[in-house]
């Protein structure tokens, strides 16, 4: 009886210091990302089940990452080791064990042909004339973004160089303050003060429409003329898209891509700045794209060419929506709001009408006018 308990306490040291070394990712949030090789991230592929004394995950990857909402892990595979356990600690009280295991059967996650489709969908209709509202910009002198200005201190987190040093340093400031989180709900503000208070005041995160939405607002308060984009697959029904920000340079004379989720921005070969346009017309031809080295998700993984250009974006390109009118707090649901939005699709894009529509939300009051082109001229349209 004696060697009995003294066997059990020892397997319970030994289980217990194992669990010690190994390796342990933060969470709030149950749902995981999941990356197997070059292959696109898998967006809420794993769900973490704390209440499993070993959860799996069997894959025939070289190299696995799982992303949290609040860290990363990668693990290079060796056939030979098979197997890696770490733990997933969920709001620090939940530990998860959970194990990454080789086998060489196991399905082979290849992505789909985003770039494929984006290439077959590089047709738009120059001579489509059909209404579209002119965009708008809301004035630096709103009081509304003078609050803005003074109150983040706006002038300065820009600095004192030139246009494009205070477009960067925003953009930077934007992504380093505020976590991204997918999964996160939208606050009933969003608006960047209101946005930034409660990730500070709830320890969170918000998604990228959000964060573009911030950074919007930051650009017109400084002057800088700025629209947000939703970026969309082919599909009208879908569960992932991309919000990032269009930016004019009065300097360059052009539009340049900005998006503050990945702290991104792209080049051509020779280092020009490029605008969503010209990235989206690179990727259809073929032609060279640079994106800046320390682009990165929540400063824990750094993104390549090939993942987030040629796959991920690549399929958020296939259509492309933005408010007519960019101004503070453009997505705030208040009842007898009325906000409308254009969408610039390709000749094959699945649904091309009605080419306006209007809607009123039930729920919220708020109207939404709707509009549809195939003219790229018209939604790429220098600011007045």
């Amino acid at each position: 009886m004696k060697r009995a308990i003294l066997s059990l306490l020892l397997f319970s040291v030994i289980t217990a210091f194992a669990q010690k070394q190994l390796k342990i990712v933060k969470a709030t949030s149950t749902s995981v990302d999941i990356k197997d090789d070059n292959y696109p991230v898998r967006k809420n592929a794993w769900t973490v089940m704390p209440k499993e004394k070993l959860d799996v995950y069997t894959t025939s990857a070289k190299k696995v990452t799982f992303y949290t909402d609040q860290e990363s892990i990668s693990f290079n595979i060796d056939p030979k080791v098979g197997e890696y356990d770490f733990i997933i600690l969920v709001n620090g009280t939940d530990t998860a064990r959970t194990q990454v295991k080789y086998d060489a059967k196991a399905p082979n996650r290849k992505p789909i042909a985003y770039l494929d489709t984006l290439q077959k969908a590089g047709k738009y209709n120059l001579s489509d004339v059909r209404e579209v509202p002119v965009f708008t910009y809301q004035s630096m002198e709103n009081p509304n973004l003078v609050r803005i200005r003074t109150d983040l201190r706006l002038d300065s987190v820009a600095g004192k160089g030139n246009e494009l040093s205070k477009i960067f340093n925003l953009m930077n400031w934007v992504h380093n303050l505020i976590r991204h989180d997918g999964n996160s709900n939208n606050p009933n503000l969003k608006n960047a003060i209101e946005l930034i208070k409660v990730c500070r005041e709830q320890n969170r995160g918000v998604n990228c429409r959000m964060l573009a939405t911030v950074l919007n607002e930051c650009y017109l308060a400084m002057g800088i003329t700025s629209r947000y984009i939703t970026c969309m697959p082919k599909e009208t029904n879908f569960d992932d898209c991309h919000v990032i920000n269009m930016v004019y340079s009065k300097d360059l004379k052009k539009w340049i891509w900005i998006d503050p989720t990945f702290d991104s921005y792209v080049m051509d070969e020779k280092g020009n700045l490029l605008g969503i346009r010209e990235v989206r017309e690179r990727l259809v031809k073929g032609m060279p794209l640079v994106l800046n080295a320390d682009a990165n998700w929540n400063r824990t993984a750094l993104q390549s060419k090939e993942y987030y250009l040629q796959t991920y974006m690549a399929k958020n390109l296939y259509r492309l929506e933005t408010p007519v009118m960019s101004q503070y707090d453009a997505e705030t649901w208040t009842s007898g709001k009325e906000v409308a939005y254009v969408e610039l699709l390709p000749l094959d894009g699945i649904v091309q009408g009605p080419q306006k529509k209007e809607s009123v939300n039930q729920k919220t009051g708020v109207k939404f006018i709707n509009y549809k082109t195939n003219n790229p001229e018209l939604f790429w349209t220098t600011p007045r």
